[in-house]
């Protein structure tokens, strides 16, 4: 039987649909609001679920304010809100994966990434490897790492790093401690029942308890210091009024980018301040309006891979030509079929040696995990080495000192070793791989000493 209204109730706002797009095995949840030329990505951090949104008018106001720049893509994370549940949260290629995905559905060639805090990474790394796709970045109170350095002192302590993950780990879901926590992200409006309860089921329907504990160890790990000068797109960077030198510092290291003072904000959602939301779609719209058409882009953010035999020499005469040859196939055979099922681009090959590309560090990894381990079940030893920079292209070629990088890591690889950079292991957080640190090396025609890691594992090989 249907239900009566009354002619002076206001129409019940009318939700965008939610569809799903695929990456990979993952069904990904977004919803488009608004049209227009531009398009523009809202990505969230690790919390985030799309109908509950709709219940929160001050939110709602920032998602419309962002959609009157254009047509607004807004999805929830793998393992967040209405997407996949998953064992684990996702690494940072993975939620670039997502992105990518999200756009292709919709037939998005290029759009401006709005995100901030501990999203900082995903937008700003997906910016560096695709930079085609990326029309420009607006980073509201970006973060560059999750535990302090000496050159980084704002993120927290180790102390209090372990400190929060414990208390995760007791207490997420718990009404009391869901509230403590929605009043310290909101404290403009700590003091409205209505908001906080909302904020409370809002972030209860976002993460399980066991993901909670998962997302926040990996956007502690997290540390993407070293690949900030690859990000080369156009930048907006809105600083919060309480911690201005995490932007700065970033301003600092992207080049060209733009940096905004935000006002009259205390906790982490610009949309709770009137002033503060207006400033942030002020400059927004400006700077949204102010991008031209991207040019080409001549450099791109990747993770190389080189790998070898090891003794080739001594092998070859110990086998004869004809037996060497055989090898060879075989070897030639596993790594190609490895690179395929990892995504995984082949540059060159010079003898026993290959020279790789992966648009994602996880996969670059495995998949060196996986050769090392399949080739030495067939008697061949080989070792492989890792690092991700900003490389030139040209005529779909890698080049620059990262070449020279990646090249000097393999060599010093021992029989069966995979051996990656401080960069990689630094990206991976939640990722699953294990590594042990194997000290310092000088790198033959390299500046500086390198700290390097050995893979020795992953617990979530797809």
């Amino acid at each position: 039987m249907p239900t009566t209204r009354w002619a002076d109730e206001p129409e019940p706002r009318r939700l965008p649909d939610v569809h799903y797009a695929r990456s990979g095995d993952v069904a990904v949840a977004y919803q488009v609001v608004g049209s227009g030329s531009r398009d523009v990505v809202f990505l969230r951090g690790l919390t985030g679920d799309l109908l509950s949104t709709w219940d929160q008018p001050l939110l709602v106001r920032h998602v419309e304010g962002l959609a009157s720049n254009g047509r607004l893509l807004m999805l929830d994370r793998r393992g967040t809100g209405l997407s996949d549940r998953l064992r684990e949260v996702p690494s940072v290629e993975s939620s670039m994966d997502d992105i990518r995905a999200v756009m292709d559905a919709e037939g998005s060639e290029q759009a401006v990434i709005w995100t901030g805090a501990t999203a900082t990474a995903v937008a700003a790394l997906f910016a560096a490897t695709y930079p085609d796709r990326v029309a420009g970045l607006v980073l509201f109170d970006p973060r560059a790492c999750g535990v302090a350095q000496p050159d980084y002192p704002w993120a927290p302590s180790e102390a209090q790093t372990r400190e929060r993950l414990a208390a995760i780990r007791r207490s997420w879901g718990d009404r009391d401690f869901m509230g403590d926590l929605a009043r310290e992200y909101a404290p403009e409006v700590a003091d409205d029942e209505a908001f906080i309860d909302w904020l409370v089921w809002h972030l209860r329907r976002s993460l399980s308890p066991g993901a909670a504990l998962t997302a926040a160890r990996f956007e502690m790990e997290l540390d993407i210091r070293d690949v900030l000068s690859a990000v080369r797109v156009p930048t907006l960077l809105l600083a919060h009024p309480q911690r201005p030198a995490q932007a700065r510092y970033l301003a600092d290291r992207i080049a060209g980018s733009k940096l905004v003072d935000l006002p009259s904000l205390r906790g982490i959602y610009t949309w709770v301040d009137d002033a503060c939301h207006e400033a942030t779609m002020e400059a927004t719209a400006d700077f949204i309006a102010g991008l031209g058409s991207a040019a080409d882009p001549e450099r791109v953010l990747a993770t190389i891979l080189f790998t070898d035999i090891v003794g080739s020499t001594e092998l070859t005469a110990r086998l004869g030509d004809a037996r060497w040859r055989e090898v060879l196939e075989r070897h030639h055979s596993v790594v190609r079929r490895t690179l395929a099922r990892y995504s995984g681009r082949e540059i060159d090959t010079v003898g026993d040696g290959f020279f790789a590309s992966f648009d994602g560090p996880a996969r670059a990894v495995r998949a060196a995990l996986v050769v090392v381990e399949e080739l030495a079940e067939l008697g061949i030893d080989v070792r492989a080495g890792l690092h991700t920079a900003e490389f030139e292209v040209a005529d779909g070629k890698l080049a620059g000192i990262g070449v020279n990088i990646g090249a000097r890591i393999a060599a010093t690889a021992a029989a069966g070793e995979v051996l990656v950079s401080s960069t990689v292991k630094d990206l991976l957080a939640g990722s699953g791989i294990r590594f042990e640190e194997r000290g310092l090396h000088r790198l033959k025609g390299v500046p500086d000493d390198w700290t390097l890691y050995a893979a020795t594992g992953s617990e979530l090989v797809p």
